[in-house]
């Protein structure tokens, strides 16, 4: 004889699996459809072409085969991936008028989404703990981070980011959903997809809180207290042309750091109610799609070295011919 709280979540399950989301996504504005992938389509080829094209100059330019750049190729790798999860659906919806969704494929791109948002949250802070070392102990910088070490901390990202995705999702599952459901974004994110469900959300809504400020804290403890240590030996060094060195191999990571835990802490402080779906919207454009355009822009056009070898690239690969 079955269990009856078995044959109640079978029934759950049954009725979760034949439902249907559709993603709303910006359907309030029909006018700004066609501008509006057409803005999408560029920055995702953007998006495409600079992650890419970053892994590429790292992988064949020997001179940036160090902890650094691999940490950035994978940074690369992350907003790639994530950018590749989001937008391709999000430039459908803009161009079709079926914007549905299936349960399976809904759940898919949330577990994705969040292993590559986890995941960049702690490559960062990873990141500001490799220039933690290379400012305050150059001499044994290569020492200290060494091959097996990085790909430990990359590792760790990685799986960390498993474990929160797959947790994320099994709460999220435990819920029902009934019917067609109109989700009030271009995405399956959490917030969104239990604002539909026909059951009580408060375990999955507390897992999921507990478990974002966990990572958005512990990975901002990380990145601050690193920062706090590298401005303390800057300040301690002796010549202008050492700060401005030390400052500047900092500057693309801190750019990169403010833009996108900011915009997560902007989501935070966003109060849950119908009149700010449009800014969690914009928002989540804004870490979804956007920011994956702006890293390789940021480390392309900030950084030295990487100018350097795209120079070299292009005068190797495209040479000019004089007529």
């Amino acid at each position: 004889m079955n269990h009856p709280s078995a044959s109640v979540f079978r029934n759950q399950e049954n009725q979760s699996a034949e439902a249907t989301f559709i993603l709303l996504g910006f359907s309030e504005y029909p006018d700004l459809q066609v501008p509006l992938f057409t803005v999408f389509l560029t920055i995702y080829t953007v998006t495409v072409v600079g992650n890419l094209g970053m892994i590429l100059i790292i992988r064949i330019n020997p001179k940036l085969h160090t902890p650094m750049y691999f940490f950035l190729s994978h940074l690369s790798f992350v907003d790639f991936c994530y950018s590749s999860i989001v937008t391709p659906k999000l430039l459908e919806n803009l161009v079709v008028e079926d914007r549905t969704i299936s349960f399976t494929g809904c759940i898919i791109q949330f577990f994705l989404a969040c292993i590559f948002v986890v995941t960049e949250t702690f490559m960062l802070a990873v990141m500001a703990y490799d220039r933690f070392v290379a400012v305050c102990n150059p001499l044994l910088y290569m020492v200290a981070m060494s091959p097996e070490l990085c790909f430990f901390l990359v590792a760790a990202s990685y799986s960390w980011s498993i474990v929160c995705s797959l947790t994320f999702t099994y709460f999220l599952l435990t819920l029902s959903f009934c019917g067609t459901n109109f989700i009030n974004n271009f995405v399956c994110e959490h917030a969104a997809i239990v604002a539909v469900s026909c059951s009580d959300p408060y375990t999955s809504q507390k897992i999921i809180l507990v478990s974002a400020t966990f990572n958005e804290i512990s990975s901002l403890m990380i990145i601050l207290t690193s920062y706090a240590f590298i401005f303390n030996t800057v300040m301690k060094m002796p010549s202008t042309g050492g700060c401005h060195k030390a400052f500047s191999t900092c500057a693309s990571h801190l750019t990169t750091i403010s833009i996108f835990h900011g915009t997560i802490l902007f989501l935070y402080c966003v109060p849950n109610s119908k009149g700010s779906w449009l800014m969690v919207k914009v928002a989540s454009v804004f870490y979804t799609v956007v920011i994956p355009m702006l890293n390789p822009l940021i480390y392309s056009l900030r950084n030295k070295d990487v100018k350097e070898a795209v120079t070299r690239l292009i005068n190797t690969k495209l040479p000019c011919y004089k007529l």
